[in-house]
């Protein structure tokens, strides 16, 4: 009841407010049954921003630590993840992967809409980043269709680092369903996988219209943090950016 409260009454109307979102696709989201809704990841307001503005409920899969917060703060920001719709995920370890996978298709073997960022993390530069193959794990394993969606200046309202975001119009896309039942039984193929994930990364692009990178974002970042690093290691006196 308070995912409807929060939708409905509280933080919808005022996403709604602060946004003023522009939406178109919306019927490409079936009224009943599972299904996958696969977006580009620009903004922590993404979260709550697309739920908002879909009929039905969504879940999505968040990392674990909006979830593992230390006092009064962290119990607080955990309820309200957890009232939105979100479930924990732990993206560390060797099981990461496989917790999310199961975690995914329990959300989709009740019949619900899951929510699900192929890139793993939010883009630090607002470009699209490569998949990773989970969603076309989950979309085989349980024979759903995929949605792509696609977040247009959430990043300008909000990128990574600003705490309240600046008020502006934003474009949210969704795309044709996208049928993948020519593989079933297939999810134990790399090859497949990869195919699956990047058919879905490229309907993703083409409602996006971002610059793609074919390369994981969290290794990117890595590269950059380190690069950073060690620019301030060798010239401590240069400016921070």
């Amino acid at each position: 009841m308070f995912y409807y409260l929060l939708k409905y009454v509280v933080l919808g109307p005022l996403l709604k407010l602060t946004f003023r979102p522009r939406i178109s696709g919306l019927e490409h989201i079936p009224e009943s049954g599972a299904a996958i809704v696969a977006g580009n990841h620009l903004s922590f307001a993404d979260h709550f921003l697309m739920p908002a503005v879909l009929k039905r409920r969504i879940t999505f899969l968040a990392k674990a630590e909006y979830f593992t917060g230390p006092g009064l703060k962290g119990r607080l920001t955990a309820a309200f993840f957890r009232s939105a719709g979100q479930i924990p995920v732990d993206r560390s370890g060797k099981e990461a992967g496989q917790a999310a996978i199961r975690e995914g298709l329990g959300v989709l073997s009740k019949g619900e809409l899951l929510g699900i960022y192929p890139e793993g993390t939010r883009s630090h530069d607002g470009r699209l980043y490569k998949g990773k193959v989970g969603v076309a794990v989950m979309a085989l394993r349980a024979g759903v269709p995929v949605i792509p969606c696609a977040m247009i200046g959430t990043f300008e309202a909000q990128p990574p680092g600003k705490v309240l975001p600046t008020p502006r119009p934003v474009t949210i896309r969704f795309g044709e369903p996208l049928d993948f039942s020519r593989y079933a039984g297939m999810e134990g193929e790399k090859t497949i996988l990869r195919a699956v994930t990047d058919e879905i990364m490229y309907a993703i692009l083409s409602l996006s219209e971002q610059e793609y990178v074919d390369r994981y974002a969290a290794v990117v970042k890595a590269e950059e943090t380190a690069a950073k690093a060690e620019r301030q290691r060798k010239f401590p006196g240069l400016p921070r950016r």
